[in-house]
């Protein structure tokens, strides 16, 4: 079992844009599974996930490594505790995005990069740069601008934030691999995701699964969609600072932001718009001082 990877190892930032590229665009393959019942979707979304999971350990040599984790006690309660907070983060963005709360997920997820660099400062004693807390300061404001324009949603994204913080501190903490980790949360969550397909299976409009060869093929997709880039996120969780990988998660919910502005149509409100400006300032502002003290490095 692979002991937690030093903060600050080279390639973090790569694996941490490759990871919110992915997440920005996830609305958009949403929406083509927006007919299927959140609950549905997402247990079958652990479903298709475990057997990939399980090909790349297996193919890597690595499979081990799960008896090893789950034989470990800490280990095991903390991949646990990361297993709930992922289900529930899954469930509520899902509902959220077939619901037309596109801006109220993305606010979500403009609200988890503060509370990760609060995470971070307070829990794990990292040290903040002038330049970064000034990014900081400049992202709180517009976030406040931004959820102020957005206070009957507030709960969703909330939830969505607050589920993400703890799951992305967990596994900060748990001393496994990225890909052994995720292996194991789909595990946890695989019994409960076949309770929740055969008992939609059931009901009157049978299981999604079988409505076509359309509806299959997406549903196997929600494996990768969802494998590949909580791999990169945990591999660059372990490589960059916690408050380093809160700024960087900025990114992710800006292409939220663009997709519900640009394909689905959101109205725009001055508030928004003031405070998207804000918050890519902070963004480019952290993004900066972390590649020049990289450099010095």
């Amino acid at each position: 079992m692979h002991s937690p990877v030093p903060p600050n190892r080279s390639g973090g930032l790569p694996l941490a844009l490759g990871a919110h590229l992915i997440w920005g665009l996830l609305p958009l393959y949403l929406w083509l599974v927006s007919h299927i019942p959140a609950f549905e979707f997402v247990g079958w979304r652990v479903i298709s996930s475990l057997p990939l999971c399980l090909a790349i350990l297996a193919w890597r040599g690595q499979l081990g490594e799960v008896k090893a984790a789950l034989a470990a006690p800490k280990t095991r309660w903390m991949l646990l505790a990361s297993s709930v907070l992922i289900g529930i983060n899954w469930l509520v963005y899902v509902a959220a995005i077939q619901a037309g709360e596109v801006y109220a997920a993305s606010i979500g997820y403009y609200v988890t990069p503060l509370l990760s660099v609060a995470a971070g400062t307070l829990f794990l004693n990292e040290k903040l740069t002038r330049r970064q807390w000034l990014a900081v300061a400049i992202s709180t404001i517009g976030v406040l601008l931004m959820a102020w324009e957005a206070l009957a949603s507030l709960g969703i994204s909330l939830v969505l934030a607050l589920s993400w913080t703890a799951y992305g501190f967990v596994r900060k903490l748990a001393p496994v691999g990225a890909l052994t980790g995720l292996t194991v949360e789909v595990i946890v969550l695989f019994l409960p995701a076949l309770a929740i397909a055969g008992w939609y299976a059931q009901g009157p409009a049978g299981s999604a699964i079988l409505w076509g060869w359309k509806d299959a093929g997406l549903i196997v997709v929600s494996g990768v969609v969802t494998a590949a880039p909580l791999v990169l996120f945990a591999m660059a969780a372990q490589r960059l600072t916690y408050s380093a990988m809160g700024m960087i998660q900025f990114l992710s919910p800006s292409m939220v932001f663009l997709v519900g502005l640009f394909f689905f149509g959101k109205p725009l409100g001055t508030a928004q718009l003031a405070s998207f400006a804000l918050i890519w300032t902070a963004i480019a502002l952290f993004i900066v001082d972390l590649l020049a003290r990289s450099r010095k490095a």
